[in-house]
């Protein structure tokens, strides 16, 4: 499938639709749109949507619109929340002398604020990485719930200057994740959800961009 087919529209905004996998592609979401998909984890979003966004060239969309789960211990399972700030929980380089989750030599910090927000719906920050977290492991966490590919998807989206929104359902983190069904169970009701996201997002940019709020 070619980017130029994930590009929809929402209101005048020409929007891209990037999700990881189909399990989390359900019936409501392929009513409303065609997303590019990236594979799992970090490496795999960066590299396919930054390929994805050089191919567009100077045709590039108005607004990237990243989605999908997220595991989290604190937030309700099913529901769906816009990320309000992400980091990267793989990067250590305290042995260095750097903060925990700062790149090192680089100027970003290690939380990043979105550079788009919704008004009125609810928010929560994300830590992305290169693995399932579960159990304790979220103890070492402040983030309030965790993917992995939002902030490989922003930092992408930084380099071609566009602007993007996070959407991320709850599917797990309630209990231990043991199998592959600890994180499908809920993916049904995360796709009802996040379509319903979808259109809230399409009424805001239908009334005009500046109804967004910037960061």
């Amino acid at each position: 499938m070619s980017v130029e087919t994930s590009i929809g529209r929402l209101g005048e905004c020409r929007v891209l639709f990037v999700m990881a996998v189909d399990a989390e592609y359900g019936p409501e979401l392929r009513r409303r749109i065609t997303p590019l998909m990236t594979g799992v984890g970090p490496v795999e979003a960066a590299v396919v949507l930054t390929a994805a966004l050089a191919r567009l060239g100077a045709d590039l969309p108005d607004l990237v619109v990243s989605l999908g789960s997220a595991g989290s211990r604190r937030l309700e399972e099913g529901r769906v929340y816009q990320v309000s700030e992400v980091e990267y929980r793989d990067m250590d380089a305290t042995a260095l002398g750097f903060a925990k989750g700062v790149t090192p030599f680089s100027t970003l910090p290690a939380k990043i604020p979105m550079p788009v927000q919704m008004p009125d719906f609810p928010a929560a920050s994300l830590a992305t990485g290169a693995s399932i977290v579960s159990g304790s492991a979220y103890d070492a966490i402040q983030a309030e719930m965790v993917d992995m590919e939002t902030f490989a998807v922003l930092r992408a989206c930084q380099e071609f200057g566009l602007p993007l929104v996070g959407l991320r359902g709850i599917s797990d983190g309630a209990r231990e994740v043991a199998r592959l069904q600890d994180w499908t169970e809920y993916l049904d009701v995360v796709d009802r959800n996040l379509a319903q996201a979808i259109d809230r997002l399409g009424a805001s940019l239908a009334a005009g961009i500046p109804t967004l709020m910037q960061s």
